[in-house]
């Protein structure tokens, strides 16, 4: 038995990808990804919930905030990385496992089981990554 809170937001990006596989998208290219955060626990809380809601917002709005309006290939971080959708998914789905450990997202972190973080690029396309706690 598994109890799922998904919160969401958005983030516009720009960046580019190296390979052949990648075709016109080794250009600089612009991107929208509505982001998906679903926190998963076997047991709710006292209160009756997975994580806080409020708390769980926030936390993916600071993420998403710090790379919204940003062209990914200038980010020291990110040097030598492609940032694809999946590994984006990743990413954020790793600030949020941080967040967890540390507290920031209240006692409820220390109760969850797995994170997923969901991108979608558009209607018809997206990319999930789901990590365990």
């Amino acid at each position: 038995m598994t109890f799922t809170l998904t919160v969401r937001d958005h983030m516009m990006v720009a960046h580019s990808f190296s390979g052949e596989t990648f075709g016109p998208a080794q250009r600089v290219h612009g991107a929208t990804f509505i982001v998906d955060a679903s926190f998963r626990a076997s047991e709710l809380d006292t209160d009756g919930v997975v994580i806080d809601i409020g708390l769980a917002s926030e936390a993916l709005a600071e993420i998403t905030g710090s790379l919204t309006y940003r062209n990914l290939d200038d980010e020291p971080e990110f040097a030598g990385m492609n940032t694809t959708t999946e590994r984006m998914c990743q990413v954020i789905a790793d600030r949020l496992a941080e967040r967890a450990a540390d507290g920031r997202l209240g006692s409820a972190g220390a109760r969850l089981s797995s994170i997923e973080v969901t991108l979608h690029e558009s209607h018809i396309a997206w990319a999930s990554y789901e990590r365990s706690l």
